[in-house]
């Protein structure tokens, strides 16, 4: 049998045959509309922070502050004794900002799906998902150990079939604007059928806190139909700024999850820093200068022909997305390349990500290159 290392040589160049192999680019500045990177100053279209809370002073102010009173460490798991006063203000918000009876926080958006899903669904229930729905909510749902049905994407006579041979309890799991390539869930349509057969609905808002409904609160608000959802998760890294996952929900949801959702029970709680700085997101979101950034993003969304703040360039051919992130980096534009098995294979594309900090000339710089 072949040596550990040599075997893991020959999967590399696997990789790199096929376009596939990653690696890490270090930055050497903060997050924003500029990075840099090797030297370089370069245009970043790759970032989630869409309303360019990520090096807000308000919230550094409110991190710097939390580390003086708090320290940098939790010191432990949530249920033993990392939870800080910082977690339990932050829930308060996230449930009010929500419309929630109650919130709790997770270390990652990951662990919130993994977490929730083990947790609501086991051996002789049913989890269905959207073929595209996210990497954590696939592994949660097969950790879970009850029995998946996927749906293609967005295809609700599929999913009423679905419904309709399952029995059981049964959880329909979907983003509501996914990832890769920035389109909404027909939410409306998803919350008829669930009520008709009687099922679960578990929404993802990463990609629509903070930038959808009057009162940024996410896809389900625009839609008028946050009354309607049982189990709503969202994150704090994206239009938040910051790192970790939360959902929110009944009361009775939220207290299962800390006996039952072992992503939270068996990890070291978040630094009470990152709770602070979340918690000074949430404020800022639910004010005035929220809603003009949010003015922003979408004005930079319509400026560069887009249809969400997420913009997929579609290339197909893994090696040939490749080369063509690494040209606009060569002219001053990082825009990583997204392959499989992030997206399906033979699907590579250049994930545009769009923020309020952009300047108009930002978008028409980008313009022009992808047009080059």
């Amino acid at each position: 049998m072949p040596n550990l290392r040599d075997t893991l040589a020959a999967e590399l160049d696997e990789l790199r045959a096929c376009g596939l192999h990653r690696g890490l680019r270090r930055i050497d500045s903060s997050q924003g509309p500029r990075i840099v990177v090797g030297g370089r100053d370069l245009l970043n279209f790759s970032s989630n922070d869409y309303l360019g809370l990520a090096n807000d002073p308000v919230l550094k102010c409110a991190a710097v502050a939390a580390i003086k009173r708090w320290g940098v460490g939790a010191g432990a798991s949530r249920l033993v004794c990392g939870n800080l006063a910082p977690y339990e203000e932050l829930e308060t918000k996230l449930a009010a900002f929500k419309r929630k009876e109650a919130a709790i926080v997770f270390g990652s958006g990951y662990a919130a799906n993994v977490g929730t899903i083990t947790a609501l669904a086991g051996k002789g229930d049913v989890v269905i998902l959207d073929k595209l729905d996210h990497a954590s909510m696939i592994d949660g749902a097969r950790q879970s150990g009850a029995t998946i049905r996927v749906y293609p994407h967005k295809d609700m006579r599929k999913l009423e079939a679905l419904l309709r041979t399952a029995s059981g309890r049964v959880l329909i799991v979907t983003e509501t604007v996914f990832s890769m390539d920035g389109d909404a869930a027909p939410l409306a349509e998803i919350v008829a059928l669930k009520e008709q057969y009687g099922a679960w609905l578990m929404i993802d808002e990463a990609h629509a806190t903070g930038i959808s409904g009057k009162n940024r609160r996410g896809l389900a608000e625009e839609l008028g139909v946050e009354d309607k959802i049982d189990v709503t998760l969202g994150t704090l890294s994206k239009a938040l700024g910051g790192v970790g996952g939360f959902v929110a929900g009944s009361c009775e949801l939220i207290e299962l999850l800390r006996n039952r959702a072992r992503s939270l029970i068996y990890s070291t709680a978040l630094p009470p820093s990152v709770c602070a700085a979340a918690a000074a997101a949430v404020d800022l979101v639910m004010s005035g200068e929220g809603a003009r950034r949010q003015e922003g993003l979408w004005a930079n969304v319509r400026a560069l022909g887009a249809q969400s703040p997420i913009h997929p360039v579609i290339v197909g051919d893994e090696a040939a997305a490749v080369e063509l992130s690494q040209k606009l980096f060569e002219r001053g534009i990082f825009v990583p390349a997204i392959r499989y098995p992030t997206v399906p294979k033979g699907k590579a594309r250049l994930r545009v990500t769009l923020s309020a900090a952009h300047m108009r000339e930002d978008i028409e710089r980008l313009r022009n290159e992808l047009s080059r």
